[in-house]
């Protein structure tokens, strides 16, 4: 037999199989591999090896603790080795879960010529996620139209849903879905990021749970412990889950009766895998509902390039939504040129006004600025040296750590080191700190509104588990007054009290080297301008800018 391994090897590899034990294609065997053994996936079964017979090693044990993987998800994965230019091995061992892919991590039941041997493994006491309170929604005559016409598509189709933030895609999303649960079939739902997967997770125990049953939503993403990763895994791949919600990593679930893919926010650059197997998990869901002859929804307020030129010439089936669901309007957005007045670090005084406006109507406000830490860089007025990463050369950021101080931190590749306490190029002991990110940010605003609960939201504030649900919770609750937040917080979610949005530095992306700078700015002030107003009436969103002729403006 033919197995795949998590080697950076080629492959696949030829095992034989001996009289005492049978396998089949997609279980897992164990096999020895130099002097090591390892746990692959079998991938073929032929009849003669590609090699001697004498050079040829037996495999030692077979796992039958699960059903075989499919042959469409083995299909799957020997595609995006092709595409990517990866050993097969290191496409499908990664996407399991460490427990099945390393010897001793689980076993389940085991054939080894003799009796069955059982390991069960102790549960853990874990707090399930309450379903939310399900609002009743009357779908308008545009999201009729959608979901008509994607539950028209009774084979392969490419659907890109456009519509503007607050549209009721996600209305389309679950209208569709519940007509493929009702058929029998499953949902694969794919969000950019693990903190939008909460709030997608209680609106489809909302709408979903007595059709499903409490059990019947299996959510995949790297935040997981082995354990929630395994189980959501053994889930799907027993056809114990009916919807798969997660990131990126859950297009490779080992789905048995897919009927639907869902990509929400399908521009999303979080899409896309930098390390190991860099692969996009858009591409791939389009190329997996092609395999599957299913319907592949790509929902976006601010499509790719890509995806747009696909719609307009009609290789995807494009349908648009082009009002709010709700009876509120666009918010207003107002540019200001800041080249024109002087700033109280770093806002203009037009902003400070509205937000204390929306203070006094008991409203929140979201200060959005895409760069965390306290200063982007360390500065020696007298030489100009600035701080950088001895390892990258990137500019170290300057955070604020409780119970550490002030550390520089390469956002690049991670390394950290001690601030400086005079220019190592100079000696001068006057080192400025240059710009502000969303610690320095939120430090101002507390100082300046001392009676408002200010928190700040970004990969910093985020990092224990289940912190950042915490914090959101707390906007939704209306504890929090002003929110500072990174692009965390700049899409696919529905803060009901916030009538504000202020951009800050909305140029730092502006003359980026990234080719697709223009784009990805657009869509970034699109997204977090559509937080603005989403429940209440009077939205708006206001853009500090240096260069407000800017085309992308």
């Amino acid at each position: 037999m033919r197995v795949a391994l998590d080697v950076p090897l080629a492959g696949p590899f030829d095992y034989r199989v001996p009289d005492s034990l049978s396998a089949v294609k997609g279980q897992r065997v164990l096999v020895p591999f130099g002097r090591r053994e390892l746990i692959g996936v079998v991938l073929d079964t032929p009849e003669q090896p590609s090699y001697p017979e004498e050079q040829v090693k037996d495999i030692l044990m077979v796992f039958d603790d699960l059903p075989a993987l499919s042959q469409d998800w083995l299909d799957f994965g020997l595609f995006a080795a092709s595409y990517y230019h990866r050993p097969v091995g290191e496409v499908l061992l990664p996407s399991m879960p460490s427990a099945l892919r390393k010897p001793g991590s689980y076993t389940g039941k085991l054939s080894k010529g003799g009796p069955v041997a059982r390991l069960d493994r102790k549960k853990k006491n874990m707090k399930p996620l309450e379903p939310g309170q399900e609002e009743r929604h009357v779908l308008n005559p545009e999201q009729q139209q959608a979901v008509d016409a994607i539950l028209a598509q009774k084979s392969f189709k490419t659907v890109l849903l456009h519509g503007v933030t607050g549209s009721g895609k996600t209305e389309v999303y679950l209208n569709v879905a519940l007509d493929v649960l009702n058929k029998g079939r499953q949902v694969l739902f794919l969000v950019p990021e693990i903190n939008l997967t909460p709030q997608f997770e209680q609106a489809l125990l909302a709408r979903f749970q007595q059709v499903v049953g409490v059990n019947g939503i299996a959510v995949m993403h790297s935040g997981l412990s082995d354990g929630e990763r395994l189980k959501a895994w053994v889930a799907i791949q027993r056809n114990e889950a009916r919807i798969v919600l997660g990131t990126r990593m859950a297009i490779f679930a080992p789905l048995q009766e897919a009927g639907l893919i869902i990509v929400d926010e399908e521009h999303d650059a979080s899409y896309k895998q930098q390390e190991g197997l860099r692969y996009s998990a858009r591409d791939l869901a389009v190329w997996r509902a092609h395999q599957l002859d299913i319907p592949v929804v790509l929902g976006s307020a601010t499509p790719s390039l890509e995806s747009w030129q696909h719609a307009q010439s009609g290789r995807y089936l494009k349908l648009t939504l082009k009002q709010r669901a709700k009876t509120t309007y666009m918010p207003v957005i107002k540019l200001i040129d800041t080249k024109k007045i002087q700033l109280e670090q770093g806002f203009a005084p037009e902003v400070l006004q509205a937000i204390n406006e929306r203070l006094e109507r008991g409203e929140q406000s979201l200060v959005f600025i895409n760069r965390r830490g306290y200063a982007p860089v360390i500065h020696c007025a007298s030489c100009g040296w600035m701080s950088q990463c001895p390892r990258c050369s990137v500019y170290t950021v300057l955070h604020r750590m409780p119970g550490y101080g002030n550390v520089l931190q390469c956002h690049h590749c991670g390394y950290y080191g001690r601030v400086p306490v005079k220019c190592p190029d100079c000696g001068n002991q006057d080192l400025e700190m240059l710009g502000r990110g969303t610690q320095r940010v939120e430090e101002f605003l507390q100082e300046a509104f001392p009676q408002a609960c200010v928190e700040r939201i970004d990969a910093d504030s985020t990092r224990l588990k289940g912190s950042a649900r915490e914090l959101f919770d707390r906007v939704h609750s209306g504890e929090i007054d002003i929110l500072v937040g990174t692009q965390m917080v700049a899409k696919g979610h529905d803060f009901r009290k916030l009538s504000l949005v202020c951009v800050l530095n909305a140029d730092a992306m502006l003359f980026s080297s990234d080719f697709r700078a223009p784009e990805k700015l657009f869509a970034q002030l699109a997204q977090v301008s559509g937080r603005a107003g989403r429940h209440v009436a009077g939205g708006e969103v206001l853009v500090q800018t240096g260069y407000p002729d800017q085309p992308v403006y």
